[in-house]
């Protein structure tokens, strides 16, 4: 007896009824009745990870302004990279939240508390590294869970979580190579 596997089917697809539904729900933009995530969960989790992004931008900021010493300058220029490339993260959260129906939170009453991360605003240059660290492996493994969370359900929510995981990890690695020059420098 042979089984037939999805692979062995041809793939149909009701093209009539695929055009009458997009016609249909027009108003629904990007969600389609296909949607398989809890749009609500998505949104929320996607709002706290814009607070944590954008969170993450005023401290690299302040971290820039505020290196000081005789090494300074390199670490200082590589905090404003993170900071644009952390605003980058948000712009793309903040799109998808609006792709799915929602609307992004930049109000910044609250943005703290729906941050995954914390604004610390550090004395020191090898303090500054290490908290924009704590705060580079806090949004990994948030976005891990998130990511886990969302699986297969939302791949492009799921893709724009991914992209920006690789970033931060990116992050991490650079923030981990500069602690122990800093330290040394300091000493």
């Amino acid at each position: 007896m042979t089984q037939t596997t999805a692979a062995d089917s041809p793939f149909l697809i009701d093209i009539k009824a695929l055009r009458e539904r997009a016609r249909k729900h027009i108003q629904d933009g990007a969600v389609t009745g296909d949607y398989k995530a809890d749009r609500e969960t998505v949104l929320r989790l996607l709002n706290e990870a814009l607070a944590t992004e954008l969170i993450c931008v005023l401290r690299y900021r302040r971290h820039h302004f505020m290196a000081k010493g005789i090494n300074a300058e390199p670490i200082a220029e590589e905090f404003m990279v993170h900071a644009t490339e952390e605003q980058q993260h948000a712009d793309k959260i903040a799109a998808r939240i609006v792709q799915l129906g929602g609307e992004p939170n930049f109000n910044p009453e609250g943005l703290s508390m729906r941050s995954h991360s914390e604004y610390v605003e550090a004395d020191g240059l090898v303090d500054m590294i290490k908290e924009n660290l704590v705060a580079e492996r806090i949004a990994i493994d948030s976005y891990l869970e998130m990511i886990r969370y969302i699986g297969d359900r939302d791949p492009t929510t799921r893709r724009v979580l991914e992209e920006i995981l690789a970033v931060e990890e990116e992050h991490a690695d650079e923030l981990a190579d500069m602690l122990p020059q800093a330290t040394t420098q300091t000493q």
